[in-house]
């Protein structure tokens, strides 16, 4: 877990500065929030989706019972509630590092945190260690933008 967490962080460090470095194209700071929350909210309709699938393939879900704990099922809900709190964090958060870090850096953001979505779902799934690597690379871009936001803010 300590390598994919640090793993997780230096990609999360590159997604905060490298954005950063190269022009900036003039994007609409609401436009640019579209594009960012774009691929969260297609990883979320598809693991949605899925999970839907599997309630409606299986006699013990579909009356709407919790899933046995540790069945696919279950692991694919707690990858769905963990999403939703990290897009409920991109929500009121990435507002304000688009106004200070840029168009650019949010949208890198949101391509970041779909992949890594699907990075922290495979690893859920297959050998749940393996999760770290996109919990981490998913949620660090936010809090690093935030400070890197507030310490432009102030200096």
């Amino acid at each position: 877990m300590l390598v994919g967490g640090t793993i997780g962080t230096l990609w999360s460090l590159t997604v905060v500065w490298l954005p950063g470095q190269g022009p900036q194209p003039f994007i609409p700071l609401n436009l640019a929030l579209v594009y960012a929350f774009v691929p969260a909210g297609i990883f979320t309709a598809l693991l949605i989706g899925w999970i839907a699938l599997q309630r409606f393939s299986s006699p013990d879900l579909r009356d709407g019972s919790n899933p046995v704990a540790g069945s696919s099922t279950e692991v694919d809900q707690r990858v769905l509630r963990n999403t939703m709190e990290q897009a409920l964090l991109a929500l009121l958060l990435w507002p304000f590092i688009a106004m200070t870090l840029g168009a650019v850096t949010v949208i890198a953001f949101g391509l970041s945190f779909g992949l890594t979505r699907c990075a922290y779902w495979a690893g859920y799934r297959w050998y749940p260690p393996l999760r770290m690597f996109g919990f981490a690379a998913g949620f660090f871009p936010t809090i690093l933008g935030v400070i890197w936001s507030l310490v432009r803010l102030i200096t």
